[in-house]
């Protein structure tokens, strides 16, 4: 997809369709006044009739019949003008995106100035647009024989605005990283376990690390072994492939201080160990690493834009098998912290994963820490499919957090996080911890069980147990990995403030 800014629109431009954003109003203005003028009133006509809909979302379109260069014009509905936010309009332009895809139209002319309003600026416009068109238009084939009908493809988006054009322009690019790391991860999360093994993660990894000048570090297992990191080795035990931990790193700063630390979780496939999950819930178990994909979405954004932050990524990944090697119930595991663990549920895996992670990430000297994760089904039972649930030791952190996720439309809710959770899974009769305390209260425990590994580091907790998959094509994507995160990261990381500690 390429896109373009110019600064003047001239009604002979020749492009398939142009598209125009029309608002509740008694009568048109600017551009759209123009063509209806050279329409006879035509236009005005049809919005009478609402065959042209100020609906939010609603779609128009009329062919030009060669009265101008665009061969179609293609209205689509804003609402009420003060109303409009950046979230609607990024839907507005997901659906836009998949409307000329279905029309085949291959080079789109898009009146930017019939989008602005009181909030929202030409550069708003810009960087809605390449985001949701990059986000929207994404399908991953799979491994399906190839059919030899030619693909519909969106090739050019030209956008007409009377703004300064440079700012439009950074305004696009910024938006157009943010929908391709998305993309990335929804890729890497729609990729079955057998053809995404950890060490195909961390080689995916290492080719970000090339691209963008990153430094790198990959642990094998026998690394693993004389660290301590009995967690995740634990978790590996079962299987017969070695597991990884993947670093990356991001100098935006002179000094490596103020260092913010990304742990995803990277569980290539989950059976549930001997506490083995039920046929139905087995199913889908390749999406277990979306907390990885996350992470490294993120960083591919942060290597496009490079912001002035120093970023450390950490990664546990290994799949979750069942064999005579594999943990148990009842085992006692020592972490790479020290902390012993003693294991209640062997399907409680990524926590123990992301513990020996918290723990190496502070070791590459992380000050503030956030883990990424397809954490627990329980976070579904409280909050549903839509919603990301997050626990936190630190109020002005995860203000930041929650700021970034408004601005990338990716909701979250806060859950509450006790000292009645840190007594619950600190209470064993054998260990410092317990893996697995009970239901009740399952999505809260869960991340009460990786920020012990936090200690006294500010730390935000994100299960995405709900939201990296979804079963239904929406505005900004197909059905299958939604790439949850990717840009609240981002956004979180480019805009990130000192906080007193």
């Amino acid at each position: 997809m390429k896109f373009s800014v110019e600064q003047e629109f001239l009604l002979e431009q020749e492009v398939d369709a142009l598209v125009l954003g029309v608002y509740q109003q008694p009568v048109f203005h600017g551009v759209i006044k123009q063509l209806d003028d050279i329409f006879n009133g035509q236009l005005t006509e049809l919005a009478k009739s609402k065959d042209i809909h100020y609906k939010v979302k609603k779609v128009s379109s009329i062919h030009t019949l060669g009265a101008i260069g665009a061969k179609r014009l293609i209205f689509v509905g804003l609402g009420k003008e003060q109303e409009l936010t950046f979230d609607d309009l990024r839907a507005v332009f997901g659906k836009v995106s998949k409307t000329v895809k279905e029309f085949s139209l291959q080079k789109i002319g898009v009146a930017v100035d019939t989008f602005i309003n009181e909030a929202i600026s030409a550069e708003d416009v810009a960087h809605a647009l390449s985001e949701a068109t990059t986000m929207s238009l994404y399908s991953f084939e799979g491994y399906k024989q190839k059919s030899n009908e030619p693909e519909k493809m969106v090739e050019e988006m030209v956008l007409y605005t009377d703004t300064d054009g440079d700012d439009v322009k950074a305004a696009l690019e910024v938006g157009y990283a943010h929908g391709r790391g998305t993309n990335s991860a929804r890729t890497l999360v729609n990729i079955p376990g057998n053809m995404l093994t950890a060490t195909k993660l961390a080689e995916y990894a290492l080719e970000l690390a090339d691209k963008y000048g990153f430094e790198s570090e990959i642990l094998e297992k026998e690394q693993m072994e004389e660290l301590g990191m009995g967690a995740l080795l634990a978790v590996n035990q079962g299987s017969t492939e070695p597991p990884k931990m993947i670093v990356l790193k991001y100098r935006g700063k002179d000094e490596w201080k103020d260092v913010i630390g990304l742990v995803g979780k990277g569980i290539t496939f989950d059976t549930g160990g001997y506490s083995i999950k039920p046929k139905d819930g087995i199913v889908g178990m390749k999406t277990d690493m979306g907390g990885a994909a996350a992470v490294l979405g993120a960083m591919e954004v942060i290597g496009e834009l490079r912001p002035e932050q120093n970023v450390v990524a950490v990664i546990p990944s290994t799949d979750n098998m069942v064999s005579g090697n594999a943990f148990k119930p009842d085992d006692v595991i020592t972490s790479m912290s020290g902390k012993t663990i003693e294991v209640l549920n062997t399907d409680a895996e990524g926590r123990l994963a992301l513990a020996d992670a918290m723990t190496y990430a502070k070791h590459h000297g992380a000050n503030y820490l956030v883990d990424v994760a397809t954490l627990t089904g329980g976070v579904i039972v409280a909050l549903g499919y839509d919603k990301t649930g997050a626990l936190t030791n630190n109020e002005e952190m995860f203000e930041q957090m929650l700021e970034a996720s408004y601005e990338a439309g990716e909701f979250m809710w806060r859950l509450p996080y006790t000292e009645s959770d840190r007594k619950r899974v600190r209470k064993s009769p054998v260990a410092d911890l317990n893996n697995s305390p009970g239901r009740d209260g399952h999505a809260i425990f869960g991340g009460a069980f990786v920020g012990e590994f936090a200690e006294g580091t500010p730390w935000v907790h994100l299960d995405i147990a709900g939201t990296a998959t979804t079963t239904s094509p929406h505005d900004l994507g197909p059905k299958g990995a939604t790439g949850a995160m990717v840009r609240t990261l981002a956004l979180f990381v480019e805009r990130f403030e000192t906080i007193n500690k």
